[in-house]
Protein backbone atom coordinates (compact mmCIF):
# COMPACT_ATOMS: atom_id res chain seq x y z
CA UNK A 1 0.00 0.00 0.00
CA UNK A 2 2.88 2.41 0.79
CA UNK A 3 6.49 2.06 -0.31
CA UNK A 4 9.46 3.69 1.42
CA UNK A 5 9.21 6.76 -0.82
CA UNK A 6 5.69 7.49 0.45
CA UNK A 7 6.55 6.49 4.04
CA UNK A 8 9.23 9.22 4.04
CA UNK A 9 6.44 11.78 3.51
CA UNK A 10 4.95 10.79 6.89
CA UNK A 11 8.07 10.12 8.98
CA UNK A 12 10.94 12.56 9.53
CA UNK A 13 13.38 9.66 10.10
CA UNK A 14 16.12 8.88 7.58
CA UNK A 15 18.83 6.25 7.20
CA UNK A 16 19.97 4.60 9.39
CA UNK A 17 17.00 5.35 11.64
CA UNK A 18 14.03 4.84 9.31
CA UNK A 19 12.74 1.45 10.48
CA UNK A 20 9.60 0.98 8.36
CA UNK A 21 10.22 -0.43 4.88
CA UNK A 22 6.68 -0.91 3.61
CA UNK A 23 3.08 -0.48 4.72
CA UNK A 24 0.90 -3.45 3.81
CA UNK A 25 -2.43 -2.17 5.11
CA UNK A 26 -3.69 1.00 6.73
CA UNK A 27 -7.13 2.04 7.91
CA UNK A 28 -6.99 5.68 9.12
CA UNK A 29 -8.13 6.02 12.73
CA UNK A 30 -7.99 2.26 13.21
CA UNK A 31 -4.87 0.23 12.38
CA UNK A 32 -1.72 -0.27 10.34
CA UNK A 33 0.32 -3.29 9.27
CA UNK A 34 3.87 -2.60 8.11
CA UNK A 35 7.17 -4.45 7.71
CA UNK A 36 10.82 -3.97 8.53
CA UNK A 37 13.26 -6.23 6.67
CA UNK A 38 16.14 -7.04 9.02
CA UNK A 39 19.45 -7.59 7.20
CA UNK A 40 22.95 -8.35 8.39
CA UNK A 41 24.00 -5.00 6.86
CA UNK A 42 22.17 -3.01 9.58
CA UNK A 43 24.75 -0.70 11.24
CA UNK A 44 23.76 -1.76 14.79
CA UNK A 45 24.83 -5.37 14.16
CA UNK A 46 28.50 -4.26 14.09
CA UNK A 47 28.37 -3.91 17.86
CA UNK A 48 25.20 -5.80 18.94
CA UNK A 49 26.66 -8.46 18.83
CA UNK A 50 29.37 -9.11 16.19
CA UNK A 51 29.46 -12.90 16.68
CA UNK A 52 25.76 -13.28 17.54
CA UNK A 53 23.79 -10.46 15.84
CA UNK A 54 20.57 -9.53 17.65
CA UNK A 55 18.38 -6.49 16.86
CA UNK A 56 18.34 -4.23 19.94
CA UNK A 57 15.00 -4.25 21.74
CA UNK A 58 14.86 -0.46 21.80
CA UNK A 59 14.96 -0.47 17.98
CA UNK A 60 12.10 -2.98 17.83
CA UNK A 61 10.10 -0.60 20.04
CA UNK A 62 11.14 2.31 17.81
CA UNK A 63 9.99 0.40 14.70
CA UNK A 64 6.59 -0.21 16.31
CA UNK A 65 6.39 3.49 17.28
CA UNK A 66 7.29 4.58 13.74
CA UNK A 67 4.51 2.40 12.31
CA UNK A 68 2.13 4.00 14.83
CA UNK A 69 3.42 7.42 13.74
CA UNK A 70 2.54 6.71 10.11
CA UNK A 71 -0.95 5.69 11.25
CA UNK A 72 -1.33 8.90 13.30
CA UNK A 73 -0.13 11.15 10.48
CA UNK A 74 -2.35 9.44 7.89
CA UNK A 75 -5.32 9.65 10.28
CA UNK A 76 -4.76 13.40 10.76
CA UNK A 77 -4.05 13.83 7.02
CA UNK A 78 -0.80 15.70 7.68
CA UNK A 79 2.93 15.12 7.82
CA UNK A 80 6.21 16.59 9.06
CA UNK A 81 6.20 19.14 6.22
CA UNK A 82 3.08 20.61 7.86
CA UNK A 83 5.16 21.47 10.94
CA UNK A 84 4.07 18.49 13.01
CA UNK A 85 6.09 15.71 14.62
CA UNK A 86 5.19 12.66 16.71
CA UNK A 87 7.32 12.15 19.81
CA UNK A 88 7.47 8.73 21.45
CA UNK A 89 6.61 9.57 25.06
CA UNK A 90 5.96 6.31 26.86
CA UNK A 91 5.41 2.58 26.90
CA UNK A 92 3.43 0.32 29.20
CA UNK A 93 3.30 -3.46 29.38
CA UNK A 94 6.37 -3.78 27.16
CA UNK A 95 7.38 -7.40 26.57
CA UNK A 96 10.00 -9.17 24.47
CA UNK A 97 9.37 -12.82 23.58
CA UNK A 98 12.32 -13.78 21.36
CA UNK A 99 15.35 -12.25 19.62
CA UNK A 100 15.17 -10.73 16.14
CA UNK A 101 18.09 -11.72 13.91
CA UNK A 102 19.33 -11.00 10.38
CA UNK A 103 17.00 -12.50 7.78
CA UNK A 104 13.87 -11.92 9.86
CA UNK A 105 11.03 -9.82 8.51
CA UNK A 106 9.39 -7.88 11.32
CA UNK A 107 5.66 -7.44 10.88
CA UNK A 108 4.66 -4.27 12.73
CA UNK A 109 1.06 -3.77 13.80
CA UNK A 110 -0.49 -0.81 15.59
CA UNK A 111 -4.07 -0.11 16.60
CA UNK A 112 -5.41 3.20 17.86
CA UNK A 113 -6.71 2.94 21.41
CA UNK A 114 -7.40 6.65 21.96
CA UNK A 115 -6.44 10.23 21.11
CA UNK A 116 -6.88 13.17 23.46
CA UNK A 117 -5.40 16.65 22.96
CA UNK A 118 -2.67 15.35 20.68
CA UNK A 119 -1.68 12.39 22.88
CA UNK A 120 -2.17 9.13 21.01
CA UNK A 121 -2.34 5.71 22.66
CA UNK A 122 -1.60 2.65 20.52
CA UNK A 123 -1.63 -1.10 21.05
CA UNK A 124 1.46 -2.33 19.16
CA UNK A 125 2.88 -5.71 18.26
CA UNK A 126 5.90 -6.96 16.32
CA UNK A 127 6.04 -10.51 15.00
CA UNK A 128 8.18 -12.76 12.83
CA UNK A 129 6.43 -15.51 10.85
CA UNK A 130 3.36 -15.20 13.07
CA UNK A 131 5.26 -15.43 16.37
CA UNK A 132 5.08 -12.36 18.60
CA UNK A 133 8.55 -10.94 19.35
CA UNK A 134 7.41 -7.81 21.20
CA UNK A 135 4.23 -6.06 22.32
CA UNK A 136 3.33 -2.92 24.25
CA UNK A 137 0.96 -0.04 24.72
CA UNK A 138 2.73 3.12 23.58
CA UNK A 139 2.03 6.83 23.82
CA UNK A 140 2.96 9.37 21.16
CA UNK A 141 2.53 13.13 21.35
CA UNK A 142 1.68 15.15 18.22
CA UNK A 143 3.49 18.45 18.55
CA UNK A 144 4.38 21.48 16.43
CA UNK A 145 8.00 21.69 15.38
Amino acid sequence: MMDVKEIRKYLPHRYPFLLVDRVLALEPGESITAIKNVTVNEPFFNGHFPDHPVMPGVLIVEAMAQAAGVLGFKTMNKGPEDGSIYYFVGADNLRFKRPVVPGDQLKLEAKVISERRGIWKFDVRASVEGDTVSSATILCADRKV
